[in-house]
């Protein structure tokens, strides 16, 4: 038991290293070499967990998706209006892109298009899936307008989180992320959401910010 625990925290030091190293220097100009060092263990601890820099990447992102995965379902079991939990979900992306190495690699991994043998999976697709379904949900609840073109209002919103990271801020703190995503929702909230239930959601925002 104790020796599976000591590997289980290798492994783990070993995908935070790799983790830092994509986040900061990006796939391609991270070595096993540096991470190995970063990582502060032998090489034999390194390929006895992972064989390629690929496995590492995979790992990253696995480990990425379960987190953030864990953090909306807990969002989901609290019992909120499916807008007020698509709210709290993108702030909850973007306290983890600021607060968390492996979130913001596993954000830069999936849009780098680094060409690998087994590709990496694209979370894109799944968050605009997962961001209609709830808009499509707070619509039925009375809380978008009507004439809300869900799919469209999906596409703005993930593109606006995807393309803010793109654009350098992902290097930024949860702080300055949490107020760039309040920006977009004071916006979304004024254009989408039915004048009655507004200072509520603006209200929400404001605090989360």
């Amino acid at each position: 038991m104790a020796r599976k625990l000591r590997a289980e925290q290798t492994r783990a030091t070993i995908v935070k290293a790799a983790a830092e190293l994509f986040d900061r220097h990006g796939y391609e100009s991270a070595s096993l070499r540096d991470i190995v060092t970063r990582a502060n263990v032998t090489k034999g601890a390194m390929y006895f967990h992972f064989a390629t820099k690929e496995d590492l990447a995979h790992a990253v992102m696995d480990l990425q998706h379960n987190c953030l995965s864990r953090a909306l379902a807990d969002i989901d079991r609290s019992g909120y209006s499916s807008l007020e939990a698509l709210i709290r979900g993108t702030f909850e992306m973007a306290g983890q892109t600021g607060r968390c190495s492996v979130a913001r690699a596993g954000l830069r991994l999936a849009m780098s298009g680094v060409a690998l043998s087994r590709p990496l999976p694209d979370p894109v697709d799944d968050w605009m899936e997962n961001v209609a379904e709830r808009l499509a949900a707070a619509r039925r609840e009375a809380d978008l307008d009507a004439d809300v073109e869900v799919e469209s209002a999906a596409r703005a919103l993930v593109y606006f989180l995807v393309g803010s990271r793109a654009a350098g801020s992902a290097s930024g703190s949860a702080h300055e992320m949490g107020r760039e995503v309040a920006e977009m929702w004071r916006f979304m909230i004024r254009a989408t959401v039915p004048e009655i239930h507004r200072r509520r959601y603006l209200e929400l925002v404001a605090a989360l910010e």
